[in-house]
């Protein structure tokens, strides 16, 4: 349910199956549409090494958003995009996927259901998340640890590759 209140909301976005490219900015395409939505900023493209067993690099970018949408709504919606989209069940944690979008930040909103944490619980340890989001937002504050996604940056331990996207 869309309420009267707008809401800044940070997406993180990544795809390693297919033009991993054009699934991105399908899916930037298709947030755009949603009604009462508007994307704001969207970061350059970088290419990621995948975690996991899975073996293809992936494309990562993050996009900001207004939207009216509340947080458990804007999940069903991303869903929708992503099984749109032509993305399957994955079994596995990491495993390829086509699209996956993840609300990263919303507002300042601490999350904690079965099915939707934010600020999603894994950006902080994850260069490929906060390469993008920092370009867009780097002085917004995480909500639980009170530091920017700049600081944040700087201090993460994650050895994964990643660099700007060439097509």
């Amino acid at each position: 349910m869309a309420s009267a209140i707008t809401h800044q909301v940070y997406i993180g976005i990544g795809s390693n199956v297919g033009n991993k490219r054009e699934n991105f900015f399908e899916a930037v395409e298709r947030v755009g549409k949603l009604p009462d939505t508007r994307v704001i900023k969207e970061s350059s493209l970088y290419e990621s090494e995948p975690l996991g067993d899975s073996k293809d690099w992936y494309v990562n970018g993050a996009i900001e958003i207004e939207t009216k949408f509340k947080p458990e709504a804007l999940l069903e919606k991303f869903k929708n995009i992503e099984r749109a989209m032509g993305r399957k069940k994955v079994k596995k944690r990491w495993g390829a996927r086509i699209i996956d979008l993840d609300i990263l930040l919303y507002d300042l909103a601490v999350v904690k259901k079965k099915n939707l944490r934010i600020p999603h619980p894994e950006m902080p340890s994850r260069k490929f998340v906060l390469i993008p989001l920092s370009e867009i937002a780097p002085q917004v504050i995480h909500p639980e640890l009170g530091v920017t996604i700049s600081e944040l940056l700087i201090t993460v331990k994650d050895d994964k590759k990643i660099h700007l996207y060439h097509a």
